[in-house]
């Protein structure tokens, strides 16, 4: 009789404390995760402004018959400072995941433009 009734109490409890449980932790991570400090970007948001203007004004610079290798490595550390500003300032961007070509440029003039709505000084 206690044995049928451990097993009942067993069959009802073990499936509805797993579900509590799957239905908590994520609360609980989340929790967790707030409970620590944000963490900070390395680099201030005025250093990354002045890089990309920087960068910018490399990238517009550039001769016609300038070496492709350098055109490509330019535009390269332009991406990523556009990705690091994002960061910095919770911007959201697709930057790495956009093949090369138009479609890059097109999503770099939309990141540019949120960057600037978002209050960065960049041309």
């Amino acid at each position: 009789m206690v044995g049928n009734i451990l097993i009942y109490l067993g069959v009802v409890v073990f499936p509805t404390a797993t579900c509590w449980a799957v239905l908590r932790i994520p609360r609980l991570i989340e929790r967790w995760n707030r409970r620590r400090p944000p963490a900070t970007s390395a680099v201030p948001v005025e250093r990354l402004a002045a890089d990309l203007r920087r960068v910018h004004r490399a990238l517009v610079g550039l001769a016609p018959d300038a070496p492709v290798l350098r055109r490509r490595a330019t535009c390269q550390a332009y991406d990523a400072l556009l990705m690091q500003a994002c960061r910095a300032v919770d911007v959201p961007q697709s930057l790495d995941a956009v093949p090369e070509g138009i479609e890059r440029d097109v999503e770099r003039l939309r990141v540019e433009e949120a960057l600037r709505g978002a209050g960065l000084a960049i041309p």
